[in-house]
């Protein structure tokens, strides 16, 4: 298991050595179910899926991360999915300076009967999220889910863009965004760790989506993730298809791990 990350591997180690008896230190099987429930320990405090809180409408997520790893396709995933739950979702193009992102959600959108409320490349983010809330009001959407752009090269810039989002929605709806989730690609290793905290500097997350978890070495990221942010983890990644994304299980997730590395 690559990228559970030094700190996070001295933490496992040392309560490991706090919790094993001197029988268990020579007992290879005793001690390998230590470590699995060391390790489910630290999973566990994130293990919080998404609620959707129905007296919110429109309940709003804001969706945040880089470019790249696979946050428009989660967007698409988590819509389908909440629609087949019976909810009305509606699509917000938030990443203005990307053309193909708007593209991307629009096509996916009349593939899927989802509206996307969208304006011109480079227009203001903070004003297509805000016509998609009004526009959710107005025609009783259950769930706005809102792209944003995730250029890096400048966090000051990135900050304000997501505070203005934020400042904006909150004209409409002071309880809004109800859910910031941030999308990392567990294939990035810790790129992934150094993303999280980038993004928890910027807004106040409340959520993470760890996505492309379906190759081996990659399920150690999640351990720092949990470890360093305690920011429940919502869903994972695990293949291409809609079934695909889904809500986070530790115990699922360890025992995969494990009969993997056996």
């Amino acid at each position: 298991i690559a990228d559970v990350g030094m700190d996070t591997t001295t933490k496992i180690i040392n309560n490991l050595t706090e919790k094993a008896s001197r029988g268990d230190l020579k007992d290879g099987e005793a001690l390998y179910g230590l470590l699995k429930e060391e390790m489910a320990e630290i999973l566990s405090k994130v293990e919080q899926p998404l609620d959707i809180d129905s007296s919110k409408t429109p309940y709003v997520i804001l969706m945040v991360g880089v470019n790249g790893v696979g946050k428009t396709t989660t967007i698409g995933k988590l819509a389908k999915q909440f629609q087949s739950q019976g909810k009305k979702v509606m699509l917000a193009a938030g990443d203005t300076f990307r053309a193909a992102a708007v593209e991307q959600l629009q096509v996916w959108g009349e593939r899927n009967n989802v509206p996307v409320i969208a304006q011109h490349t480079g227009a203001d983010s903070a004003s297509v999220i805000y016509d998609a809330i009004e526009a959710a009001k107005a025609r009783g959407v259950d769930v706005v889910i809102a792209d944003t752009a995730g250029r890096l090269q400048n966090k000051a810039n990135l900050m304000e863009e997501l505070r203005k989002i934020v400042r904006v929605m909150k004209k409409i709806d002071d309880s809004a965004p109800h859910e910031i989730m941030l999308t990392l690609d567990a294939g990035t290793g810790q790129n992934a760790i150094s993303q999280a905290k980038l993004f928890s500097d910027v807004a106040p997350l409340t959520g993470i989506t760890l996505t492309k978890l379906d190759g081996t070495a990659k399920g150690g990221v999640i351990f720092a993730i949990a470890d360093q942010f305690s920011i429940p983890i919502r869903y994972i990644g695990v293949g291409e298809g809609i079934e695909d994304l889904r809500p986070f299980e530790t115990q699922e997730f360890i025992d995969a791990l494990f009969s993997r590395e056996e």
